[in-house]
């Protein structure tokens, strides 16, 4: 039981202080998003008064002119309303419904993308590291080298190979524009069809690392003590496998995929801006382009919330699967 509150005091202070920066980084940047719509307004033929920097001031979250403390409490009183603010980039829009229209995309996608990945990555090198100088081990190199690839470059050489030259997937979006969106199958078909050559673009880039990451943790858990046991009793090769060398080997892999399930949120931003897909990716990009500093605000935010929350669910489980770490913690 220690060992839990032990973790939960320790993300709760996490918690707090990933607020804290996301409040304080956006407020050191150059710039001001209040001074970006006044200018978009005189380019309009607006007139701009004191009266106007006002309003604009606080439609976007409060008044800049308030002390810093006043300022950090009122955004903490704003996130517990679920208040992130307004974007400039996509002015009058509050940033949750910015958020709340792109983050489906982005988690199915690299979400699915991320799980097949590892799923695939672990099961292949465990095989390869049970028997390793094997033929199996002749897939490492080429997948090694898939991971090494520039990211935009292969999702660049998957685009114009598998969409353009042979037609197989869309080329852009991520649905047939025709269709209006919803859940029926043929909206759900459409998202599927645009949203397989990136999510191949991603399974591809990151599974080396999940299989050579596996394939040596099993050569090396093949030389512990209660492998060589299990085999002296004459355990069947399969049971060894499963229930002695890839049991604890796959830990190790188990706090990474904790890691990178965190980061799903987040996307995978060249993907999305090569495929032109409707993720979180392509708006932060856009955040950060457009100087919209309420909607990068917002989504290191969800970020920083996904990465926590990932991380708590497996040291969690981590506690339950390997009971030696809480017995050192």
């Amino acid at each position: 039981m220690n060992y839990f509150l032990r973790k939960m005091g320790f993300y709760v202070v996490a918690l707090w202080a990933a607020l804290t920066l996301n409040f304080a980084i956006p407020r050191l940047l150059p710039g001001n998003p209040v001074d970006i719509l006044l200018a978009k307004l005189q380019q309009r033929g607006g007139t701009v008064t004191p009266e106007t920097r006002e309003a604009y001031a606080l439609l976007l979250g409060g008044d800049d002119s308030q002390p810093l403390w006043n300022q950090y409490v009122d955004y903490l009183n704003n996130l517990l309303h679920g208040d992130l603010g307004v974007s400039v980039s996509y002015y009058p829009a509050q940033v949750t419904d910015v958020i709340a229209q792109s983050l489906p995309w982005t988690v199915v996608l690299v979400g699915i993308a991320t799980v097949m990945a590892a799923v695939l990555g672990v099961t292949l090198g465990a095989f390869v590291g049970w028997k390793p100088g094997t033929w199996l081990d002749s897939l490492i190199p080429a997948t090694t080298l898939l991971a090494a690839v520039p990211y935009f470059w292969l999702a660049l050489i998957l685009a114009y190979f598998l969409a353009r030259v042979l037609g197989w997937f869309p080329l852009q979006g991520g649905y047939d524009v025709v269709l209006d969106p919803g859940w029926n199958a043929e909206f759900i078909a459409s998202a599927i069809h645009y949203g397989a050559l990136p999510a191949l673009t991603i399974v591809l880039a990151s599974v080396g690392g999940w299989l050579l990451g596996m394939r040596n943790m099993m050569v090396s858990t093949l030389s512990e003590d209660y492998v060589l046991t299990a085999e002296a009793k004459g355990l069947s090769p399969r049971k060894v496998l499963r229930s002695y060398a890839s049991r604890n080997a796959v830990l190790p892999s188990v706090a990474g995929f904790a890691i990178s399930l965190g980061f799903v949120v987040s996307g995978s931003v060249i993907t999305e801006q090569v495929f032109s897909y409707p993720g979180i990716g392509g708006r932060l990009l856009g955040a950060v382009t457009n100087n919209d500093y309420a909607l990068m605000q917002g989504l290191f935010l969800v970020i920083t919330l996904a990465v926590l929350g990932a991380n708590l669910v497996v040291d969690m489980l981590y506690g339950l699967i390997d009971p030696r770490t809480r017995a050192r913690s």
